[in-house]
């Protein structure tokens, strides 16, 4: 096996672990390059179904090409779609800065559809590499009842054996891809031939390297026009990934006081 056969293996258990254990399950899909593969290994996982619904957590400003790829996949992927629209900016924690209050919507949004759902376990398409706090996480990532997470005090998770007994109110976050990184989902698009949101691909010298909110991200200088141009690209950059994601340079503990009270 290859790495790339590892690693899809590796997720395919905890996929189908969380399935056996958890009850009810959800998966949040954002769309994006990581959402879009563990969408793909869970029909992978489940003979090409998803059993469980996949939520969006829609802020309403959304780039129009995700809502675009979202109209035309829910159909072609056969899945179960719930739309979670998430509240406005004014119930947000006024003390974050501007650009952290407008990624704090998809937390309020996340816990009010896990309240009203009921779900005990979410998927998440989340990676170590991705951003230094999320390095902390663990597989099976419990969250307390008001969906605080506190890093200090995780499970331990070995041999593959994860904890998923929990207190009243709380919830598992639960991260298929969290060994990947950034050029392993590319690979793994090239090698499985995965769709993804256009945006990723460079027009006149401009594409996006990580999507979210219209207001809140920004496409990156890149000439990299298709997965094996950025391939090559992410084996030579030393760019961060989420350069282009505005709340990221807010003051230095935004992202952890987000990670905190419940943010992805």
């Amino acid at each position: 096996m290859d790495r790339l056969d590892q690693l899809e293996a590796h997720s395919i258990y905890i996929l189908r672990e969380a399935y056996a254990q958890v009850e009810p399950l959800s998966m949040l899909w954002s769309l994006g390059k990581d959402s879009n593969v563990m969408v793909w290994l869970a029909r992978k996982a489940f003979f090409g179904r998803v059993p469980f619904p996949v939520i969006l957590l829609d802020t309403g400003n959304e780039l129009d090409e995700v809502y675009a790829f979202r109209d035309e996949y829910v159909g072609k992927w056969g899945l179960s779609y719930v739309n979670a629209a998430c509240p406005p900016l004014e119930e947000t924690d006024p003390s974050l800065p501007l650009n952290s209050r407008h990624a704090a919507r998809k937390t309020l949004g996340l816990k009010r559809i896990l309240a009203e759902q009921g779900f005990r376990g979410v998927f998440l398409g989340i990676r170590r590499d991705e951003q230094a706090l999320r390095g902390k996480e663990r597989v099976f990532s419990p969250r307390d009842a008001e969906g605080a997470w506190n890093y200090k005090e995780q499970p331990a998770e070995f041999w593959d054996h994860y904890k998923t007994e929990l207190p009243p109110g709380a919830h598992l976050r639960i991260h298929p891809l969290l060994a990947w990184t950034e050029i392993d989902i590319w690979r793994y698009i090239e090698r499985e031939d995965i769709p993804v949101v256009p945006l990723y691909f460079a027009r006149d010298g401009w594409r996006y390297r990580s999507l979210g909110e219209k207001d809140i991200t920004r496409p990156i200088r890149s000439d990299a026009a298709s997965i094996a141009e950025i391939i090559a690209e992410l084996e030579v950059t030393r760019q961060p990934e989420r350069a282009g994601r505005t709340m990221d340079h807010d003051s230095e503990d935004s992202f952890e006081r987000l990670r905190a009270s419940g943010y992805m």
